[in-house]
């Protein structure tokens, strides 16, 4: 098995300490630190924090399935369903101590620079169109009424994911996780 490229321990760590610390905090020192590697080697590979930041996005979002959101193959209420259980599944397993990294980097980073604030929402705009494209095929299916275009549901669900993930980590609970399923699922979608 080939050896991971100091590069690459560079983006899982920075990935790591975005979430742990948040962006202001998560120093090139915490990250190479992180990386077991020294702060200098950094630069080799990245021109800032800011470059890093958009790396992890890009590799954060291959690592939330959207993919399987596109697949017609599987009933596009499942489709969703399934997308949004294991998401979370996965920030169950972090003890509500973790949200979404696109909209942490969003709320902390994006005011203060730009290519983070275009990177998170180039990260949004994937996710949300392949929500959106679930949801028009269930429209077309005749599973969700057409009360609302496609796009517009797709928002208000990826908005009230996001707004989930923060009500966890308030509450410690996974109230939060049974309120977005009922609503999206049992009235929104219905």
């Amino acid at each position: 098995m080939a050896q991971r490229s100091l590069r690459e321990n560079f983006v899982e760590a920075g990935e790591e300490q975005f979430h742990i610390l948040g962006y202001n905090r998560a120093g090139v020192k915490a990250i190479a630190d992180a990386a077991h590697a020294p702060k200098g080697s950094f630069y080799n590979h990245f021109e800032s924090k800011e470059a890093l930041a958009v790396v992890a996005l890009e590799r954060y979002g291959r690592t939330r399935r959207i993919d399987r959101l596109l697949d017609t193959s599987v009933d596009p209420l499942q489709r969703l369903r399934d997308h949004f259980l294991f998401l979370r599944d996965e920030n169950l397993g972090y003890g509500f101590r973790r949200g979404c990294l696109v909209g942490g980097l969003t709320v902390e980073a994006a005011d203060a620079s730009e290519t983070v604030r275009q990177a998170a929402g180039e990260s949004f705009a994937r996710w949300r169109a392949a929500i959106a494209s679930a949801v028009a095929d269930a429209q077309r299916a005749g599973l969700v009424p057409h009360t609302c275009d496609a796009d517009t549901l797709a928002r208000f669900i990826l908005n009230a994911w996001e707004g989930t993930l923060i009500a966890t980590r308030v509450e410690r609970s996974a109230r939060p996780y049974e309120v977005f399923f009922t609503v999206v699922f049992d009235t929104v979608l219905r």
